[in-house]
C-alpha cells in the first residue's frame, strides 16, 4: 500500500529475579550482576522499579522473525547471567508468593520521584508485563489507530495471562497484575481524540499544571510512545514463554495493519465506549480466554475460540504480508495449551492432589516458570 507505516517492532519484557535455592524474589541482587547484563546486551538491559526486576528491550525490528532472534538473545543473556549468581529469572507478571512489602528500590531519582508521589500504590508494584511497539509515523495515523485498536486490548490480555497468584494464594484471576497497576492514575483503557493536537493538548494541560513531565508518565494500556514514533501496546501480562511473546507481538501487528488497510478502502472498526472495551478487559483479567468475550457488535459475550477464528480470518491477508503467518498461526497453541496462568494453576492443583502443603506447591509453580521462561533459547 502507498505510504505505509514501517509496522517495525520492538519488544519490552520486563522479569522477576528469584533465588534458584529458596525460589523467593531476590531482595538484594548483587550489582554486578545488572553491569554484567549491561555490558553484554550493550545497553538493552536496564533495572526497573525494584531491584527484584530487570528489564530487557529488543532493537527496531524489521519483521517477527528478527524480533524473535533479539529477544531470545537478550532473554538468554539474563538467564545466563543470573545463574552465574545462583539466580533466575521468571518471566511471570506476578511472583507466586514473595511479598511486596519485603521488596527494595532501585537507588535512581526517576523512581525516588515516582515512589514518592504514589506512596503505597508505587511500592506495590511488584509486576511484571510485556510492551509491544509498532512503528507508525504519521502523528495522526497514531491516535486514529489507536482510537480503533483499543477495542482488542482484551483480547491481548486474555491470550497473555501470567499472574494468578499474589502474596501465596490463588486471587481467582487470571491476570491480578492489572488490579495491582490500575492503582495509579493515568492508567487502563486509553482515552479517545480526534486528533493528534486535541491529545497534545491534553497532555499540556498535566505538564503546565506540574503534574506530570511529558507523556511517559501517562501509563495506558495503549498510548502514542512519547520516545518513539511508535504506538506502544502495554495491556499484555508478560509471556512466560517466548514462542507466546513472539505470536502476539506478531498479531499485534497484523491487527494494525488491518485496521490500516480499512482505513485505505474509506473503512474503519466501530468505536465502542470505554465502559463496553473495560467490561471485557474485565473479562481477560478474571477468566482469559475460558469464558469468552462481549461481541459488541452482536452485544452477547461469545466463546473466545469463534472470536479468534474471525479475528484471524480478518488479519490473514495482513500475515501474509508482514511475513508472519506461522507466527499468527501459533496463536491457537495457546487456546489449546493455555496460557502461563493455566499452566501455574495446573502445577499448583498437581501439586496439591499429591499431598503437598501449599508452600510446597507454590515452589514447584516457581520451578516450572524458570524452566519455561528459558525454553526454546
Amino acid at each position: 500500500m502507498k505510504n505505509e507505516p514501517t509496522f517495525t517492532l520492538g519488544i519490552e519484557e520486563e522479569y522477576l529475579l528469584v533465588d534458584k535455592a529458596s525460589r523467593s524474589l531476590v531482595v538484594d541482587p548483587p550489582q554486578s550482576l545488572m553491569e554484567e547484563a549491561e555490558s553484554q546486551a550493550k545497553g538493552q538491559v536496564t533495572s526497573e522499579l525494584l531491584r527484584s526486576q530487570i528489564e530487557v528491550g529488543t532493537r527496531v525490528c524489521h519483521n517477527i522473525q528478527e524480533a524473535r532472534e533479539d529477544l531470545a538473545r537478550l532473554r538468554r543473556i539474563v538467564v545466563d547471567t543470573a545463574a552465574a549468581h545462583n539466580l533466575a529469572p521468571i518471566a511471570a507478571s506476578t511472583h507466586p508468593f514473595s511479598s511486596w512489602t519485603e521488596q527494595k528500590h532501585t537507588p535512581k531519582d526517576r523512581y525516588e520521584s515516582l515512589t514518592f508521589e504514589m506512596q503505597g500504590a508505587a511500592r506495590r508494584l511488584v509486576i511484571c508485563g510485556m510492551h509491544v511497539h509498532v512503528g507508525i509515523d504519521d502523528d495522526e495515523l497514531r491516535i486514529d489507530l489507536m482510537n480503533q485498536m483499543s477495542y482488542f486490548l482484551p483480547h491481548l490480555l486474555a491470550l497473555s495471562c501470567s499472574s494468578p497468584f499474589w502474596g501465596g494464594r490463588d486471587t481467582g484471576l487470571k491476570s491480578y497484575r492489572l488490579t495491582v497497576f490500575d492503582a495509579l492514575p493515568r492508567t487502563g483503557v486509553p482515552e479517545r481524540f480526534a486528533s493528534w493536537a486535541e491529545y497534545q493538548r491534553h497532555i499540556g494541560i498535566l505538564v503546565d499544571a506540574g503534574l506530570i513531565e511529558d507523556s511517559t508518565k501517562i501509563w495506558w494500556d495503549l498510548r502514542p510512545s512519547g520516545r518513539f514514533p511508535t504506538l506502544e501496546t502495554r495491556v499484555m501480562d508478560v509471556c512466560t514463554r517466548l514462542d507466546d511473546a513472539i505470536a502476539l507481538a506478531a498479531l499485534l501487528a497484523c491487527i494494525l495493519r488491518m485496521l490500516y488497510r480499512l482505513r485505505g478502502h474509506n473503512q474503519r472498526w466501530r468505536i465502542y465506549t470505554p465502559m463496553l472495551i473495560r467490561e471485557n478487559r474485565w473479562r481477560a483479567m478474571r477468566y482469559s480466554f475460558d469464558a469468552g468475550l462481549i461481541d459488541l457488535a452482536r452485544g452477547v459475550v461469545v466463546p473466545f475460540d469463534e472470536l479468534l477464528d474471525e479475528l484471524l480470518g480478518l488479519v490473514a491477508e495482513d500475515a501474509e504480508a508482514l511475513g508472519c503467518e506461522t507466527e499468527v498461526a501459533s496463536i491457537r497453541n495457546i487456546l489449546s495449551r493455555g496460557t502461563s496462568a493455566h499452566r501455574q494453576l495446573k502445577d499448583f492443583e498437581i501439586e496439591q492432589a499429591a499431598g503437598k502443603n501449599v508452600e510446597e506447591s507454590l515452589l514447584a509453580v516457581v520451578d516450572t516458570l524458570i524452566a519455561d521462561t528459558a525454553e526454546g533459547l
